[in-house]
């Protein structure tokens, strides 16, 4: 789903695309560690939910950051949310990736659904870090926070 607001094109501006992500969530951290490996271009940056920035990020798109129940994507058309996000995230990788669109011939509703139900259960099914990630010297540049 779309949420737009300026805040997320001044974002966006400022570095290609942003991911707020859950940064003491093992799976979400994994989910980095992926987009670091396969963004050859450097085109994502990433800002924790625990962090000021990523926290703010959140708060001015709706969602809470004590309750993350949602993956924002901020580029430069707008704030990104759930399943539309993660498509727009991978399609964004480029090659092979794009492919990843056709999973938009499936309903909204059922992505979200199905995105919702690892989300509330992100934490029992995949762990939790007591802390949120240090970032590899070498991509520290790409984390906001």
């Amino acid at each position: 789903m779309k949420a737009g607001s300026n805040r997320s094109e001044a974002a966006a501006a400022e570095h290609s695309a942003v991911i707020v992500f859950d940064g003491v969530c093992a799976l979400c951290n994994r989910w980095v560690r992926f987009l670091l490996r396969f963004d050859r271009n450097g085109r994502y940056h990433f800002a924790a939910m625990q962090g000021a920035r990523g926290g703010a990020m959140l708060r001015a798109h709706g969602l809470d950051p004590r309750d993350p129940a949602s993956f924002l994507l901020l580029d430069a058309e707008g704030a990104w949310t759930d399943t539309d996000a993660i498509l727009r995230v991978l399609a964004g990788l480029g090659g092979a990736w794009r492919m990843s669109k056709v999973l938009q011939a499936v309903p909204r509703s059922w992505r979200d659904a199905a995105y919702r139900t690892l989300a509330r259960n992100r934490y029992r099914w995949f762990g939790r870090h007591d802390a949120c990630h240090l970032p590899a010297p070498e991509h520290a540049p790409r984390f906001l926070d």
